[in-house]
């Protein structure tokens, strides 16, 4: 076995893992082995073949608001747009990350809703990180070399670099970076903080300044987009100056201001793009914990991210190393004394740390920059401020290369003797990691999946079970889904999500005054569940349509008229309130309201599409046709507004119009049945007959291949 693993060490660098081992002489087998293709191929297919069970996943969790309900992907017009909006657009989060959506905008693009390409981005995202710290990390190890020291070649520290590259790439517990499409923030800003810093150092080693002048440009911009991607890239300037100031002794004082000032204006620039977006009430969690509380917390997260990174068994979205449920009685006391391992655990990383700074030897300076890695990027989520969740798996895909860079310290003070050993334990950790991080990626397959597989592995939370609920309701089960809202409710009495799921549960069961007075309840406590909860405008919503099914419009419009003022700017109340006028009172008494919303929100898609509607139907057709070619722009993928276009040009008997727009709008859903039959009604009556037949032919042949789908099972 020790031979195995020898064997590979040597195929992968040539001999220069192991000391004592003799490197091959430099025949052609010699060469080839030591070009640096291999690895990168070995760090390429693991870190692709790992992630493969997630790519024929559904959209779970946050990924239904961000890809198929997010107005700012649909078109490359919002380039420039995104920087104007934050993350989620009626969320109280300020997550401001415009270079995520512009990644979607580049999916929606290429693959329209199809998640399977959403996924293989996230994947060639994660393998492109790797890739590059890979190449990072070949350029900062030899400068953690003791001047002393007795490994003085750069084979150790390349095949250092390799292992925590590949041992990074395979790791479980970033699976929510990964698989998870909403999570790939966190792979874009490690991407672009590579390539910046990579190109930084690329641009110092150049001699020619035009060369320098544009890498350096290129390394800052690389750098902004890191920023604009997710907010702990800040972290990596940290870091990065880290580096320069206590580990790289090769640049001058005035090389090393330039740069720090250089960073600083990077830093302010993001800081002034993020003032871009409109103000808006920012609702952070505030549980009053005590100092004492908090150092507690800080150490049991520590505890929790250590054994993590060494076992990561019970991996799952709703993590939390707190439950102030367990601390209302002695009883209770004594039964959550069993979470305080951690604490413990956390004390004995913090002493570990320590201990391996302090140590003296060859990989002293390597633990160092480790520890200082994993603690920069450790403290904005220790607990030491307030954050939306106690721990979180993603928040490890920074740090835990620190983590692994302390351990390699560790690895190279371990006597000679030692190190096929710990070879062939990188090479099984590898192994296993990677069969861990497969079963994890299944995880993502389906909503259904994902939600029961978070409930076994203990996080039990009500948006859990409200979102499982969900899935049962959709799905027509809806004694499941009730029984699951109310054990929310039991949970989380004010949870209006779930008291509006619950609601229309009982709708479909038939049981509507009950409905009613939950609807209504709910309603009323608005005034306060909104200042908490987002989205609160649903079950006031809900209440109105009730009424407008009841035949109470009057009473409609009137919860309506109060739900826009509560919650101004959200279309879907104003395109309900606008919806009842029409029907009541005609299109010119709903025109007043779309007019605004569409005036002040030009890149709207619903917005302008409803406005088109409105004006024909108001006969104003010329302003019809405008607003729906404006439409048209505002969704690269959507054939609605073209083929309203058509429609209306063929009864104004402009023929030739209709079937220009109409042909657009089947290059846009070429497998879509209706665009087709819309297209064989042009062609008829433009007394082209044959192609006429043609199209009703694809009509046929596209509700065949419909009807011969299997259905879909979970």
């Amino acid at each position: 076995m020790g031979a195995a693993f020898s064997f590979f060490a040597a195929r992968l660098g040539g001999g220069w893992l192991i000391p004592g081992v003799r490197a091959e002489p430099r025949t052609q087998r010699g060469r080839f082995c030591s070009k640096a293709w291999p690895r990168f191929f070995v760090l390429a297919v693991l870190g692709f073949i790992v992630r493969l069970p997630a790519l024929p996943g559904e959209m779970v969790w946050d990924d239904s608001y961000l890809i198929r309900d997010n107005p700012f992907i649909k078109s490359p017009l919002f380039i420039f747009e995104a920087f104007r909006h934050y993350l989620f657009l009626d969320a109280y989060s300020a997550h401001y990350r415009p270079v995520q959506n512009l990644s979607f905008m580049a999916d929606y693009f290429f693959w329209n809703g199809n998640t399977y390409g959403f996924h293989l981005t996230n994947v060639l995202l994660h393998v492109g990180s790797g890739l590059l710290l890979f190449l990072l990390l070949e350029k900062l190890f030899p400068s953690l070399r003791r001047a002393n020291s007795n490994i003085a070649n750069h084979a150790p520290w390349r095949a250092a670099a390799f292992f925590v590259a590949l041992l990074w790439m395979v790791h479980p517990v970033h699976s929510a970076a990964i698989d998870y499409i909403s999570g790939r923030a966190d792979s874009l800003a490690f991407l672009f903080a590579c390539a910046g810093w990579l190109l930084f150092l690329r641009a110092r080693d150049s001699i020619r300044l035009t060369v320098q002048i544009a890498l350096y440009t290129l390394a800052g911009f690389s750098s902004l987009l890191a920023l604009c991607s997710r907010e702990i890239a800040c972290i990596w300037f940290a870091i990065f100056l880290l580096h320069l100031l206590i580990f790289q002794k090769a640049m001058s004082r005035r090389a090393l201001l330039t740069t720090i000032v250089c960073s600083l204006s990077i830093v302010a620039i993001y800081a002034g793009l993020r003032t871009l977006p409109g103000a808006r009430p920012i609702v952070a969690p505030s549980y009053g914990w005590p100092a004492p509380m908090r150092v507690v917390l800080m150490l049991r997260s520590l505890g929790d991210y250590a054994r993590l990174m060494f076992f990561p068994a019970n991996l799952h979205m709703e993590r939390t190393v707190v439950a102030p449920e367990n601390y209302l009685s002695n009883q209770q006391w004594r039964q959550s004394a069993s979470i305080e391992y951690l604490s413990l655990l956390g004390l004995f990383a913090l002493a570990a740390f320590v201990y391996g700074c302090a140590k003296s030897g060859a990989g002293q300076r390597t633990r160092i920059f480790g520890a200082s890695w994993f603690m920069l990027g450790y403290l904005p989520i220790s607990n030491v401020i307030e954050l939306n969740a106690t721990v979180a798996e993603h928040w490890l895909y920074l740090p835990s290369v620190g983590f692994l860079i302390f351990l390699t310290g560790c690895a190279l003070d371990v006597s000679v003797r030692w190190r096929k050993a710990l070879v062939a334990f990188a090479c099984c950790a590898v192994a296993a990691l990677s069969v861990r991080s497969a079963i994890r990626s299944g995880d993502w397959l389906t909503e259904e999946i994902f939600y029961q597989r978070t409930l076994a592995a203990g996080g039990r939370s009500s948006r859990v079970l409200a979102n499982l609920g969900q899935v049962y309701a959709n799905r027509g089960e809806y004694a499941k889904a009730e029984m699951l809202f109310r054990n929310v409710l039991r949970m989380t009495p004010d949870y209006p999500i779930a008291r509006n799921n619950l609601a229309e549960v009982l709708v479909r069961e038939g049981r509507k005054q009950e409905a009613e007075e939950i609807l209504a309840s709910t309603t009323k406590a608005t005034e306060t569940t909104r200042k908490e909860y987002p989205r609160t405008w649903i079950a006031v919503l809900n209440l109105a349509l009730c009424h407008h099914r009841e035949k109470d419009d009057a009473g409609a419009l009137a919860i309506a008229e109060k739900a826009r003022h509560d919650y101004p700017g959200v279309w879907e109340v104003i395109r309900f309130e606008s919806e009842v006028l029409r029907e009541t009172k005609g299109p010119r008494a709903a025109l007043s309201l779309v007019e605004t919303f569409a005036r002040e929100n030009w890149w709207h898609y619903g917005a302008s599409l409803a406005l088109g509607h409105l004006y024909a139907e108001n006969g104003e057709l010329a302003k019809a046709e405008a607003a729906l070619r404006h439409a048209s722009w505002l969704d690269m993928h959507d054939a609605e507004a073209l083929s309203f276009m058509a429609q209306m040009c063929l009864r104004n008997n402009r023929l030739d119009e209709a079937y220009a727009t109409q042909q657009r709008a089947v290059s846009r859903q070429p497998d879509e049945p209706r665009q087709y039959a819309l297209l064989s009604d042009i062609l008829e009556k433009m007394g082209r007959g044959e192609e006429a037949h043609t199209a009703q032919a694809k009509v046929s042949q596209l509700h065949a291949l419909a009807m011969a789908q299997p259905v879909a099972t979970h």
